[in-house]
């Protein structure tokens, strides 16, 4: 099975801050951004904590109006150290991290751990919105048939919870890759499970006239 990973569905282009950045200009960000939280980064923009609105309100709650209150910034309301997640990392692991520890955005950070994007719930569930059967209709009429020029009942298309299952036998073994990868590229798809033959091994220097293993 073949799975969406966090690098194709985090959003690139980050609002961030600073450790130094004022507390009322991280406000103005959320507010002009319509989002909750932001990375806090250093210069070299490597993830130092995560601010969220609710850092913000608690930090306003717990202060003593009895006196002024010093400056704050970012960097005094943060949540740290920051739950980061990699590119690489597959969608479901990353939604059991964000369920496990209670939060909405994961920053996504490089093999440096340098802020490259940020993953939010949303973000997130945005493969597991469509109807299974929608998802298997666009399968067998999208790529079976009009990409592959296959007959239809070529290729049985099944769809649970998002996982497509494919069971047949294609006419190249070069059509197996381009299906499987075409399959769990659409909209909705989670994971793409390989029960794939084919006729004529045309990837071989000599290829054989046919294989007669699985369906």
């Amino acid at each position: 099975m073949t799975a969406h990973t966090v690098g194709e569905v985090m959003t690139r282009d980050v609002v961030q801050v600073r450790r130094t950045t004022p507390f009322k200009e991280v406000v103005r960000l959320l507010d002009h951004h319509r989002i909750s939280g932001v990375p806090v980064v250093d210069a070299d923009d490597k993830v130092l904590g995560v601010l969220s609105g609710s850092d913000l309100v608690c930090a306003q709650a717990y202060r003593d109006g009895t006196v002024p209150p010093p400056a704050v910034t970012a960097g005094d309301v943060m949540s740290s150290p920051a739950i980061t997640v990699h590119p690489e990392q597959t969608v479901p692991d990353a939604a059991r991290l964000m369920e496990r520890r209670g939060i909405e955005r994961l920053p996504v950070v490089d093999e440096e751990d340098r802020l490259i994007g940020i993953a939010t719930r949303r973000d997130l569930l945005r493969v597991f919105l469509r109807a299974d059967d929608d998802i298997r209709r666009q399968v067998t009429g999208e790529i079976v048939v009009d990409a592959l020029e296959l007959p239809s009942d070529a290729v049985l298309v099944s769809v649970r919870d998002g996982v497509v299952t494919l069971t047949g036998r294609v006419e190249r073994r070069s059509q197996v890759p381009e299906l499987l990868h075409a399959a769990w590229r659409l909209e909705g798809v989670v994971g793409v499970v390989d029960r794939l033959g084919f006729r004529t091994d045309d990837c071989a220097a000599s290829a054989p006239p046919a294989r007669t293993g699985r369906p």
